[in-house]
């Protein structure tokens, strides 16, 4: 099929689902805790809520997708980050909020799988790589959108989920109809091969470096706003701006290809990691300046992004015999990662302060540095 005809439309798809109803949670999160009386600490519950919901909908998405074809997930995907703008739109007091959440980052899981189907399916092989790097790019697309409707709509945050959610409505049917019937007869074959890690090489390495990865992000995706909020005179553009600045220099990810091909994994990884645990102290040290901290989210976002390219390589390359494996582990621990740390962060946050919380979840991201790969070959 035409190449635009699916890209497209999963670029919008991934556009919804992981900029609007996902990361966008971390700029309204301070007109929410003021409207629903939240702490920092059931904050930092509830945006964990994000990373539990899309450990379990990656499983399931990756299991009904390989026995009945991606077309029907993709639209799963978009209904529920739909309901789950939706809820949060109308959510009058935390409960409802946290169910709207559960769905909202649930369709991150359950989106991700059926992509990767349909490229292989219906794009042809060598232009399959840069079919899953536009479509990747859809989530920094998201993150700017927000940001932009933050400026536009003054932080009126349930206005703001009402129009993401008629937005994603639109997104949902445009996949649904660009989305090919599966044919009669044909089905999605998915390398089974084994799912121990016991014995794989590098398995190990992986799996930490994931793990910490994602705890030392998760402050930064949920309370980075709200750190710069109180700790500067920032008016409202400045502050919509710093997430547009995470989302535009997200763009920047896309060369983390480029620079393994260039100088190799291992120097790529720690170049990512470095730069992903710099973003969180130098934001510590200096966010009540708004020229520093948008050079901090510049980091964080290309350095977010870049990092999950890294890892899908790395995690290719340990698991030769099972893609699928490979792609699923360093993404599920990286969720499992940010679930842990979106709740310690809320509970550092009120106990410790904004600043000496992102100090430590920055030096957790040191700690990931040494965790990266050996070296590959290219």
């Amino acid at each position: 099929m035409k190449f635009s005809t699916l890209v497209l439309p999963g670029v919008a798809m991934i556009a919804a689902t992981y900029g609007l109803a996902r990361f966008s949670f971390g700029l309204l999160l301070p007109g929410i805790s003021e409207s629903l009386d939240m702490s920092e600490s059931v904050s930092g519950v509830i945006s964990s809520l994000f990373y539990l919901a899309y450990c379990f909908t990656i499983i399931l998405s990756t299991v009904i997708t390989t026995r009945e074809g991606p077309r029907r997930m993709v639209t799963a995907a978009g209904l529920s980050a739909l309901a789950g703008m939706l809820l949060m739109s109308m959510a009058p007091h935390a409960w409802v909020l946290a169910l709207g959440v559960l769905l909202a980052g649930g369709s991150t899981g359950l989106v991700s799988p059926p992509y990767g189907a349909a490229i292989s399916l219906w794009i042809k092989e060598e232009r399959q790589g840069k079919a899953n790097t536009w479509i990747n790019s859809g989530t920094s697309l998201g993150i700017v959108l927000s940001g932009v409707g933050a400026m536009l709509l003054l932080e009126n945050w349930r206005l703001t989920y009402g129009i993401y959610a008629v937005l994603t409505l639109l997104v949902v049917i445009w996949n649904f109809r660009a989305m090919p019937r599966r044919r009669s007869g044909s089905k999605v074959r998915m390398e089974k091969g084994s799912l121990s890690i016991q014995g794989v090489k590098g398995a190990i390495p992986l799996i930490i470096a994931s793990l910490f990865l994602g705890i030392s992000t998760a402050a930064y995706w949920a309370f980075s706003r709200s750190f710069i909020d109180v700790a500067g005179n920032y008016s409202d553009w400045q502050l919509s701006g710093f997430w547009v600045t995470i989302g535009l220099f997200g763009v920047l990810g896309g060369f983390s290809g480029f620079l393994i091909e260039k100088r190799g994994l291992s120097f790529t990884y720690k170049v990512g990691s470095l730069s992903v645990a710099i973003a969180p102290i130098l934001l510590a040290a200096a966010s009540g300046s708004w020229l520093l901290s948008y050079v901090s989210a510049g980091i964080f976002g290309g350095a977010y992004i870049f990092l999950t390219g890294v890892l899908l390589v790395w995690g290719i390359r340990v698991f030769l015999t099972n893609a699928s494996l490979g792609i699923g582990i360093p993404f599920l621990l990286l969720a499992v990662g940010q679930v842990v740390g979106s709740v310690l962060a809320g509970w550092f946050i009120e106990e410790l302060g904004y600043a000496t919380t992102f100090i430590l979840y920055g030096l957790v991201g040191m700690m990931a540095v040494v965790m990266g790969p050996k070296k590959f070959a290219g």
